[in-house]
């Protein structure tokens, strides 16, 4: 295991290139409560593109737990050579779902039903955006999830958790994605969660990251409580890390709270720790390390965590096992 410091001074990862956003594309869906629509963000130029798949929050806002959120980090991980993908889950507040479905109102399988759903559907989505036509790698494919879009991407990682209503076991995990991102994720289940989660959410007691693979990065906030969530304080979003088989990363962010300095959206009011820089650091370092899990040998993640190392004034520190 190895620590090193994250200085405020970093320098880019890359050149950024110009980005194209098409949204929304609508993906046909007859067993689901709506069609699911996506917001598409690409690099004008390149070709055999990696992807990223972005699972969104459950907040309170109307519009950030959807395909329209998460604009500072779609736009720049779309910059650096990226094409991401962002579905608008039955969980988001623009859809005023009133359901008397029993995962509702967060839809926690339905999240990751979601994204097998779109790498399934690849070939419809770059007809349906002909800049991109010819320009995916299928074979390249990551996963991003902030808050309970971070579970949704535990899952795809191979996490596991037993259904509160019929007690099997649930097993979302998807082989196509190849590494993961975690984004102040929940933890661990049992004692560790509030008794309105374990009264409305029970699906969170469950939790189980022994089987979770999959390579991922745990970025986690030092001062993100999570009250109404956990009673294990900001430890609490470092499970994923500590819980689950290496490989694995923790960026954990000092001061940073649920939002993690506003990746969630520019100049969001819900955001209680807004601060570019913080923004900035998780941008590339998530970057970076996606990069070189999806291309192994590509030296994108030990320069960047490197640069940051060199300077002064840590924000922040990244663990490896």
């Amino acid at each position: 295991m190895s620590t090193s410091a994250i200085p405020t001074d970093a320098t880019a990862v890359g050149t950024p290139t110009p980005v194209l956003s098409v949204s929304p594309i609508v993906l046909p869906a007859p067993d689901r409560a709506v069609d699911l629509q996506l917001r598409v963000t690409a690099p004008v130029t390149g070709s055999e593109l990696p992807i990223i798949l972005l699972s969104h929050g459950h907040g309170y806002s109307n519009n950030l737990s959807s395909l329209n959120g998460y604009g500072p980090l779609a736009n720049a991980w779309a910059a650096d050579g990226f094409v991401v993908i962002q579905p608008t889950h039955l969980s988001s507040t623009t859809l005023n779902l009133d359901s008397d479905d029993p995962e509702a109102p967060l839809y926690w399988r339905s999240r990751a039903q979601d994204m097998t759903r779109i790498l399934d559907q690849l070939d419809a989505i770059e007809a349906a955006v002909p800049q991109l036509a010819g320009r995916l790698d299928p074979s390249k494919v990551a996963v991003a999830g902030h808050s309970m879009g971070g579970h949704t991407a535990s899952l795809l990682l191979g996490a596991r958790l037993t259904d509160p209503h019929d007690g099997t076991e649930v097993n979302l995990g998807e082989p196509r994605i190849k590494a993961g991102v975690l984004l102040a994720a929940p933890g661990r289940g049992g004692d560790a969660v509030t008794e309105f989660v374990a009264e409305h959410y029970a699906f969170f007691l469950t939790t189980d990251f022994s089987q979770m693979t999959t390579p991922a990065l745990v970025v986690a906030g030092d001062k993100d409580a999570s009250a109404h969530l956990t009673v294990a304080g900001p430890d609490w979003h470092a499970d994923p890390y500590h819980l689950a088989p290496a490989p694995k990363t923790l960026l954990t962010i000092y001061n940073a709270e649920h939002g993690l300095g506003g990746i969630s959206g520019y100049d969001a009011a819900e955001t209680t720790d807004e601060n570019p820089e913080r923004v900035t650091a998780v941008h590339r370092l998530t970057s970076a390390y996606l990069r070189t899990e999806l291309y192994p040998g590509n030296p994108a993640w030990q320069t960047a965590r490197d640069a940051f190392t060199a300077g002064t004034n840590p924000i922040g520190e990244v663990t490896t096992k």
